[in-house]
């Protein structure tokens, strides 16, 4: 069943305009959610809103909006202020500038769409596509949907426009704030933490390869349920631990190597080559010496 559109719009860029439409990058339907229900009787519960001054129940018609300037204190709007306030829907995507694809941090990125040709936009919409490949960039602007005004990255993907929905530098917490350590690196821990590395490394993401097991195990005891099964909670093995680093960095590689046996070797990077080559020399001469 091919997908529905959820939006309309246009990109617009200088004096082009593209039709466009707008589609679900991904399922919501793929999260497993529960609902709240009456203990003794198995009824799903609703949702009130109790005063706690006076222990009432309100009522939607007595629920108003309110920004918190100060502790305990509020100032309330009304539904035709917070109206006013709204940004207008233009359903257009404004185009300010073309940034290089690998300029933009991943830490920016917030939500995907894909954006499909509108009536009358299949050949603007390629060419835009084929522009963007040909320069290596995406195409940033802003986007007024649903009363607020978001950051927006339009790129390339297998023939068909995305959309990425960004977060605004205010949005974001600097890394500064987060405490990092200066403890110093040993050359011996790096080495070994590389080479852990180097035999897990592959040249491509392939997201086929995971599925989401913890998803995959409540639907399967919710079906148990639904059968009339009791669910038991597994136990977990005990874990060992390792205190020492360099202990955890070659116990890690040799279950790494017991694992990947059989399978080819990984394609190693021409630095990585040189320095083995710079290792091996010394050793030849070393030999060659003693003979």
């Amino acid at each position: 069943m091919p997908p529905r559109p959820i939006a309309s719009a246009s990109i617009s860029f200088g004096l082009v305009s593209v039709p466009v439409s707008l589609y679900s990058a991904s399922e919501s339907s793929a999260n497993v959610g529960f609902n709240m229900l009456h203990k003794a009787c198995g009824t799903r519960l609703k949702q009130q809103y109790i005063c706690p001054k006076e222990g009432e129940v309100v009522e939607k018609d007595d629920i108003a909006k309110g920004y918190e300037f100060s502790k305990g204190q509020y100032v309330i709007f009304t539904p035709e202020e917070i109206k006013a306030l709204d940004e207008k829907a233009t359903n257009s995507i404004d185009i300010a500038e073309f940034v290089p694809l690998d300029a933009v941090d991943r830490m920016y990125l917030d939500k995907v769409y894909y954006l499909g040709p509108d009536k009358g936009g299949d050949r603007a919409y390629r060419l835009l596509g084929e522009a963007l490949k040909a320069t290596g960039r995406a195409a940033l602007g802003q986007y007024s949907a649903r009363g607020k005004q978001h950051l927006v990255l339009v790129r390339p993907l297998d023939g068909v426009l995305v959309m990425e929905q960004l977060h605004y530098a205010a949005e974001l917490r600097p890394a500064a704030e987060v405490p990092h350590p200066d403890t110093p690196v040993k050359e011996t821990e790096l080495a070994l933490a590389r080479q852990l590395i180097e035999q897990s490394a592959t040249d491509e993401f392939r997201p086929e390869n995971y599925r989401d097991t913890v998803r995959e195990r409540v639907l399967e005891a919710i079906e148990r349920k639904v059968e009339g099964q009791e669910i038991v909670e597994q136990a977990e093995p005990p874990e060992t631990k390792i205190i020492d680093l360099m202990d955890a960095l070659k116990a890690s590689l040799a279950k790494q190597g017991a694992g990947t046996s059989g399978k080819k070797p990984t394609k190693r990077s021409p630095d990585a080559a040189e320095e083995d080559e710079e290792e091996v020399a010394p050793r030849k001469r070393k030999a060659g010496g003693r003979g």
